[in-house]
């Protein structure tokens, strides 16, 4: 028996120790105004990216000051992340669009990808997070 709860005791130590975590710094800039907020979500896999807030690890608002916005997100496990945000200048939470399905508020995605028709794929916007805090800039478009 207590071979056994040293086991595990060893087995758990081994588990945190290989857990690495890390930072990412949140930069946002070239927003319209300091009207509204900036809504980011931060998504770990492909499923949900790049608009629905339940699919993502954390979802959240920043103020806009001086038409940017920075946001540090602690204790990311290693990984790949990608990052979609627009600026939500009513402040309702939701990207507004037009009548063909094109947002009219800005919005923007990790890596800055060039964008042709619909949105970018996960695999544009992977940043990848390892044992180093990493910067994460996006200009909204």
């Amino acid at each position: 028996m207590k071979l056994l709860i040293l086991g595990i005791f060893l087995v758990s130590i081994f588990y945190s120790e290989s857990q690495t975590m890390s930072d990412m710094e949140l930069i946002i800039t070239n927003a319209k105004s300091d009207k509204g907020l900036i809504q980011v979500l931060v998504f770990n896999k492909e499923d949900g990216f790049p608009e629905e807030p339940k699919k993502a690890i954390k979802a959240f608002s920043l103020p806009i000051s001086n038409s940017s916005a920075r946001v540090v997100i602690e204790d990311l496990p290693a990984g790949n992340y990608a990052v979609s945000v627009f600026h939500d200048e009513d402040s309702d939470g939701q990207i507004q669009k037009n009548n063909f399905g094109m947002p009219v508020e800005s919005y923007g995605f990790s890596n800055n990808p060039t964008l042709y028709f619909g949105p970018p794929s996960f695999s544009k916007c992977t940043v990848a997070i390892k044992n180093v805090p990493v910067k994460v800039e996006i200009s909204l478009r």
